[in-house]
């Protein structure tokens, strides 16, 4: 290997090199080191990290282009492609001149635009084996073509001659799709594969395409996926999932379909499938019968929400509302037999051809037969008003004073609401300081809250006067936040409820100097917005906690479950937001029981030990605001942030880094190692972790 590299980093040395394709375009590489893989990657890459002469060697990326395929006399089809690195560089498919051997299976399939289903000419025989209950059952499933013959014409180009052969009379007038998937194996050198996926497009006929599959876009699955992969990770292209995921592919071990439409629905709604609520586990049996059980998927927003994953095609509208089928709609309506007609007020049917009758794609009230009225989602009825709520000042900010706040509440036209109308429903919130909410308060500290709804209130705007002052004691910048819902009755309402919901809004927070000359408001960490790309309208407590900001006032470092853990069941869970939140995405990679005892009579048991991230967690900027809200923060940052207590964890209390981060690496020896680094007054994190070492938090969560 040290030959082969030397010689490549000779070939650089020896005079600029142009190339193309690159990740931020044209860039030129030459002997004055203007090949940097720090402006071509983000430090959230393993590729930034690598020194010039490491980022010549590996060549880092892998993308395939289909060239051509044609299909001769012996109906055995034949593809050219070629293989490039990110940079536009040619690729060895044997790994001798460039590292990283190359591998690219082909999927070969015919789409009909009229039903959008894919039938794949490639296929493989399964057979169901242990853990079956019904082993040796055979299923004829779409796959790529196996045992192929490879040439290579020159480094970075070649052809593959299929095994497959087409039938004789195969539909040249169809829109024929190749996917290819392929790996590039790089794990022992940079500590990564590189994966690529490409779907060609054509007619054997040589005509132009009239049809094709544009149902879901790869960056819809990504808003939560990040990225999507399956099977070991190769497989990332949606487009490329269909050609095998078809009506044509069951799994044999469980009789399961594996059609994308049917599945994919399945598995998001996991556990409130009717099926999973009666008794049956949701499983596909996959390759090396290993065995995936969906059953306790969440999905974190209302599966009704269809617009998140359909996105409009680049032709027509979007097929989730115009095409209803029975595998579709039963996919999710999985207690509903077309055969029978069991839970179909229309009774059986044997064919899609008259789901349109009845299931119009819009009809004239919510949750109606129409698809779009049916898959209204509660809390965006046009029967809420809309709910507004705004802090117009806060006087009497001083230590030991009562503060006076001034507020005004609206419907969403703009008309005034009074107060009184919310009943316990509203809410005024005093917490501080902003450097770290619970400083000089012993757990379980929370913020008054105090109710509002007998607020004075002259028709626009409402006042209330708090009967806890702020403390004497108190400095710097306070936080003054309200909470307000109100129970809406829906009428018409869907079938299977909820009769109400309650509406409520983005929290309403305003930042009071106590001692400061002038308000500083509490850092930023995370962005709700990041949030809400996969929760949609992140809503908790009833509803009524649609905020971060207001969030972290209740949820700090002193702040635990003790008010509603029983006895029998403490000590008491932290519930300080950084550490809660990172142990909530964690779900079942913790090693850890987190369970939170909430609200409720008996109180509510919150266990997160079967949360199924969907992400990558080392991705901190799926969640955090920017770069600089996950770094170890420098020494004098520091100085004002208070330790979590963490009774149930492995020492108590944690400082602030090691609070965040054993959120994640919650196992003993990861305690060890941050309780050996942490002294009497202060942690060495940033001895190892600064953003400038060898550790840094970037660094050890590259991807």
């Amino acid at each position: 290997m040290g030959v082969m590299r030397k010689a490549l980093i000779l070939a650089i040395a020896a005079g600029a090199l142009a190339v193309s394709g690159s990740r931020n375009g044209p860039i030129t590489v030459g002997p004055r080191g203007e090949l940097s893989p720090q402006a071509l990657y983000s430090p959230q890459s393993k590729e930034h990290y690598l020194s010039t002469e490491d980022f010549a060697y590996v060549r880092p990326g892998y993308n395939i282009t289909v060239n051509s395929i044609t299909i001769p006399a012996d109906l055995r089809p034949l593809v050219d492609v070629s293989f490039t690195d990110d940079l536009g560089q040619p690729l060895d498919r044997n790994g001798a001149v460039t590292p990283g051997t190359l591998s690219a299976s082909m999927v070969l399939a015919r789409y009909d635009g009229a039903t959008r289903n894919y039938t794949s000419y490639t296929t493989r025989k399964q057979t169901s084996a242990p853990p079956s209950t019904t082993p040796g059952v055979e299923a004829i499933q779409a796959a790529a073509d196996s045992g192929g013959t490879w040439t290579d014409l020159a480094v970075g180009h070649s052809t593959y001659k299929f095994k497959t052969v087409l039938p004789d009379n195969y539909d040249q007038t169809k829109t024929t799709t190749l996917a290819i998937y392929g790996t590039r194996e790089l794990t022992d050198i940079i500590g990564k594969d590189y994966y690529a996926n490409v779907e060609f497009d054509f007619r054997p006929d040589k005509q132009p395409i009239t049809d094709s599959w544009d149902l879901i876009r790869n960056d819809a699955c990504n808003t939560c996926h990040d990225p999507l992969s399956a099977h070991g990770g190769s497989r990332r292209d949606v487009k490329l999932c269909v050609t095998c995921h078809s009506p044509q592919t069951t799994d044999p071990d469980t009789g399961n379909t594996v059609d994308f439409k049917v599945m994919i629905h399945k598995i998001h709604y996991g556990e409130n499938l009717p099926s999973v609520k009666a008794g049956t586990p949701y499983v596909i049996i996959g390759n090396s019968q290993s065995v995936h059980d969906f059953s306790n998927v969440a999905l974190p927003q209302d599966i009704r929400n269809c617009t998140v994953c359909h996105a409009a095609p680049a032709a027509g509208a979007p097929v989730w509302y115009t095409n209803p089928s029975r595998s579709a709609c039963a996919s999710c309506h999985d207690d509903v037999n077309f055969t029978t007609g069991e839970n179909h007020p229309a009774g059986p049917f044997a064919d899609d051809s008259a789901c349109a009758n009845c299931h119009a794609p819009q009809g004239d009230r919510e949750w109606d037969a129409s698809i779009k009225g049916a898959h209204t989602v509660p809390l965006k009825s046009s029967q809420l008003k809309g709910l507004n709520a705004k802090i117009v000042s806060v006087t009497n900010t001083t230590p030991g004073s009562k503060p006076t706040v001034q507020f005004q509440l609206t419907n969403g036209d703009g008309s005034a609401i009074d107060p009184k109308t919310l009943g316990s429903n509203l809410n005024l919130l005093l917490g501080g300081p902003t450097t770290d909410y619970g400083t000089g308060q012993k757990p379980p500290a929370q913020p008054f809250r105090e109710r509002a709804d007998g607020s004075a209130f002259d028709g626009t705007t409402a006042t209330y006067t708090f009967t806890n002052a702020i403390p004497a004691n108190a400095t710097g910048t306070w936080t003054v936040s309200m909470d307000l819902r109100r129970s809406v009755t829906l009428n018409p309402h869907p079938n299977n409820g909820p009769t109400s919901v309650n509406e409520g809004t983005v929290n309403p927070v305003a930042y009071i100097a106590v001692t400061d000359a002038s308000p500083t408001p509490r850092r930023a960490v995370v962005d709700l917005a990041k949030c809400n790309k996969c929760h949609d309208k992140l809503a908790l407590h009833g509803g009524q906690r649609l905020n971060t900001e207001e969030c972290i006032i209740c949820h700090n470092p002193n702040g635990d479950d003790s008010g509603r853990r029983p006895a029998d069941q403490n000590p008491p869970e932290s519930i300080d937001f950084k550490r809660m939140i990172h142990r909530i995405h964690t779900g079942e990679d913790l090693v850890q029981d987190f369970t939170i005892y909430g609200f409720g009579t008996p109180p509510s048991v919150n266990n997160f030990n079967d949360v199924r991230f969907p992400g990558d967690r080392r991705d901190c900027l799926t969640c955090h605001a920017t770069t600089d809200t996950y770094q170890v923060p420098e020494d004098e940052d520091l100085e004002t942030r208070i330790p979590t207590n963490t009774p149930r964890d492995w020492y108590t209390p944690m400082q602030p880094i090691a609070a965040a981060c054993l959120g994640c690496h919650d196992q003993k020896h990861q305690a060890a190692h941050a309780f050996t680094m942490t002294s009497p007054f202060g942690e060495a994190c940033g001895a190892c972790h600064h953003p400038e070492s060898d550790f840094a938090v970037d660094k050890v969560h590259a991807r």
